[in-house]
């Protein structure tokens, strides 16, 4: 189930907010410009399905998607328990950093921890699968897939070479639960 904890960014220990209500998680993120989605397919997808066919299957919300923010491209990321570099992508992520472009990220399965440093605020949310999140453009964040992590989400882009991290230098990251404590 998805769920959102608010901090004081100076004070993990000072929750402000804890919730699994979907409709104030959407609520609360949106106070600070993050747009929170459930999307429901119109039927279920095959263990084994290709790339191609998960887009094919989210196809007209991600066409709603590129026409309001302006994305260009698509694609599908996975992870698995058993990844060889599962914890070296696990650490690349775990530092506070920025993108230019907006991060979108829908769960077509599995969960990921996105936590975002606003307005004085530490936000974790919990996405799980039907859950897009898009972090604005410029915000500092960081995303934790846990240790024994298990995903597949699609990503848009406004910019075709992907993702890109400008990292802040900060260690704030290093202070708030990490997705296994959450």
């Amino acid at each position: 189930m998805s769920h959102l904890k608010v901090y004081a960014h100076d004070d993990p220990s000072k929750l402000l907010l804890d919730t699994d209500d979907s409709y104030h998680i959407r609520t609360e993120l949106s106070t600070v410009g993050v747009q929170f989605e459930h999307w429901q397919a119109p039927h279920e997808l095959a263990p084994d399905a290709s790339n191609d066919e998960i887009i094919a299957l989210y196809q007209k919300d991600i066409d709603r998607l590129k026409a309001e923010g302006g994305y260009q491209t698509v694609d599908v990321v996975h992870m698995v328990p058993d990844h060889p570099e599962r914890e070296a992508f696990r650490q690349k992520f775990l530092d506070e950093h920025r993108h230019s472009e907006d991060e979108v990220r829908f769960f077509v399965k599995g969960q990921g921890l996105f936590c975002l440093h606003l307005d004085n605020k530490v936000f974790q949310v919990l996405c799980e699968r039907n859950d897009l999140i898009s972090v604005p453009a410029n915000t500092p964040h960081w995303f934790d897939m846990g240790p024994t992590p298990e995903f597949t989400a699609i990503r848009l882009f406004n910019n075709p070479e992907g993702w890109v991290a400008n990292f802040t230098g900060a260690d704030i990251a290093q202070r708030f639960p990490l997705f296994d404590q959450f």
